[in-house]
Formats: structure tokens, C-alpha cells, sequence
């Protein structure tokens, strides 16, 4: 069948397009050009989502049957996806746990029992409920949203597993959170979510999934000391009270990437996701993703900038410096 990627030339999207060649379907992608060309034996499309005439133009002599959305962003481009693509016979989102006004800090339940956004805002969680609404509503019976929730895996641009691979490479005395080492996480390899994403929108799957790892899967402490063994470094691991952070100016997430306080921690990783499991969205092991993104790394000469203007991760040195120096 013909398949549609919208995104697909980084990261999920390219895996996804990746994903359906593999299955044999006949797929396009559809981008604005700037993130490079899609994997060999997929057509390339261009435009900008948020131009109402740019998909029926791209498309114009190929319909496709089903359609895997990566790269919504904005209002204007799910309106214009749902008004282009509303008769396809399967469509799979990726949208986000952000999408639920009550996340962070949860928990979330099963997917009906849990409230989305409904502000009019631009913030990121309002615009993808509202995304999910609009393609939603086009595609009755026939479209799946997968709330996302940690992507890791090769190709990662947003770079929070591969910071922590690099530094943790480095050795030396490392920063970690005192409170933080035995906090649960939860992630999906991006080879899972994609190759799943692609089933779903075959069968015309419907309804909201929770895509991430089980609860539980990994403990924070427990992923760092994967990335020492997989990287073969000597770090030696410096535990710093959560107040010290803060004090310090560290953001939780972003310096210290995939960190969060113990309060918002608590209930941050606690999602259901019994159906992401009924469904077979896969969870392969843990130390398959961290040594397959630590291979993919050290192939890469320079990594590109993060996507949609995200800064990029890591502890700043003088600021590791200066917490090292008092311990």
C-alpha cells in the first residue's frame, strides 16, 4: 500500500519510513527539505504542513492508503492534514504525554479516565491534544494518537541518552542526583515505536495510547551505570543533594537530562500502559537501545542542532566544576 510519512527524514519519522519500506509498502515522505532526504527507496515530498494547498499539491497523483503522522507541530497543520488526508484507511499520531492537562506530574491512568488540554494556547501539550481532536475527528474509526514518551535510540537528535553516553565515556567524577538514583524511568526504543506505529495505521487501529515503556522498566540509577558498562569508562559517580542542584541553577531535564525532582518524579514515570501492551507495542531490552545508540554515536563526526529550536541537553562545565569542587 502506499504510505504516507509525514516527517521522515530524522529521528521517528525516519525510522518509520524505515519500518514500512522493510514491510513493502510504497512510501513517501513529506517535509519542508531542510533535514536532509528520506532512506533510499522512498520518494521525497516538500512543503510546508501550515500551507493549506501544499499536501493536496504533493499528493496530487498519489493518494496514499494509510498515513503516519510524526511532525505535527502547529494547529494549522493538523487542520490541513485533516482536511487532505481524511479518507486514507488508517492513521496513526504520534502526539504526547504532554497532552494530558495533568501531566507532569500524573500519574496517568488508562487513556480514557485521563483529561487532555483544551486551552487555545501554542504551548506544545495544548497544540497536540487539540491536533488529536482535529485529525480525530476527519478520521472516525480509523485514527490512532500514540502519547509518546521518552524516544531513545539511534539518530536521536534531542541527545538526553547521548549526553549521558559521552559524558559518563569521559570518565572522571560525574555529577548525579543523590535522590534521583533509584527513580523509576520508563522509554521506548524509537525501532519499536516505529515499526508499531506502522502496524497500527495497517489494521486502522482507533483510539489514544500510551506509548512509552512499562512502569518500572529501569530505575534512573540503574540506566547510568548501563551507559558506564556499554561505554567502558571509569566514571565514578557524585551524588548531589536535589537542593544543592537547585541552588545551583541546574534544570532539572535539561542539565542533568531525564532528571526530575523527587516530588514530580513520584508520579511522572507511573503510566498505564496496558494497552500500548495488548496492543504489541514492543519493549525491547534496555541495554539493546543504550549499546546501539553508544554504536550510532560514535559513527557521528557532529550531531545536527536538536529539532524545533530545543536546546541542547547536558550540564554546562563550570557549572560541574563548581559542584565537584565542594565535594
Amino acid at each position: 500500500m502506499r504510505l504516507l510519512v509525514l516527517g521522515g527524514t530524522s529521528f521517528l519519522g525516519r525510522h518509520v519510513a524505515t519500518a514500512a519500506l522493510d514491510r513493502g509498502h510504497d512510501v513517501a515522505t513529506f517535509t519542508r527539505g531542510v533535514s536532509g532526504s528520506p532512506p533510499a527507496g522512498a520518494r521525497a515530498l516538500h512543503g510546508d504542513r501550515d500551507d493549506p494547498a501544499a499536501l493536496p499539491a504533493a499528493l496530487d497523483g498519489w493518494p496514499p492508503d494509510l498515513v503516519v503522522d510524526t511532525s505535527c507541530q502547529t494547529r494549522a497543520a493538523a487542520r490541513n492534514a485533516a482536511a487532505a488526508l481524511g479518507g486514507v484507511r488508517g492513521y496513526a499520531f504520534v502526539s504526547s504525554l504532554n497532552a494530558y492537562a495533568t501531566w507532569p506530574p500524573g500519574p496517568i491512568g488508562p487513556e480514557d479516565d485521563e483529561p487532555t488540554w483544551l486551552t487555545d494556547d501554542d504551548e506544545y501539550g495544548p497544540v497536540k491534544a487539540s491536533a488529536e481532536r482535529e485529525i480525530g475527528a476527519a478520521l472516525p474509526g480509523r485514527f490512532l494518537t500514540a502519547r509518546a514518551g521518552l524516544i531513545a535510540g539511534p539518530d536521536d537528535r534531542v541527545d538526553r541518552l547521548g549526553w549521558w553516553l559521552r559524558r559518563i565515556a569521559r570518565g572522571g567524577r560525574v555529577v548525579v542526583p543523590a535522590e534521583g538514583w533509584d527513580q523509576p524511568i520508563a522509554l521506548v526504543d524509537v525501532r519499536d515505536l516505529a515499526g508499531w506505529l506502522v502496524e497500527m495505521a495497517e489494521q486502522g487501529v482507533p483510539g489514544a495510547v500510551n506509548a512509552t515503556g512499562p512502569t518500572g522498566m529501569a530505575t534512573y540509577g540503574g540506566l547510568l551505570e548501563l551507559c558506564r558498562e556499554v561505554t567502558g569508562g571509569d566514571a565514578e559517580w557524585v551524588p548531589v543533594p536535589e537542593a544543592d542542584l537547585l541552588a545551583a541553577d541546574v534544570e532539572p531535564w535539561l542539565h542533568l537530562p531525564l532528571w526530575l525532582p523527587a516530588e514530580t518524579a513520584r508520579t511522572a514515570w507511573d503510566v498505564d500502559t496496558t494497552r500500548a501492551r495488548e496492543l504489541g507495542l514492543p519493549s525491547r531490552p534496555l541495554a539493546q537501545t543504550v549499546t546501539d545508540t553508544w554504536a550510532w554515536l560514535r559513527g557521528v563526526e557532529e550531531l545536527p542542532p536538536p529539532p524545533h529550536g530545543l536546546p541542547r541537553p547536558g550540564l554546562p562545565p563550570e557549572r560541574e566544576a563548581a559542584l565537584l569542587a565542594s565535594r
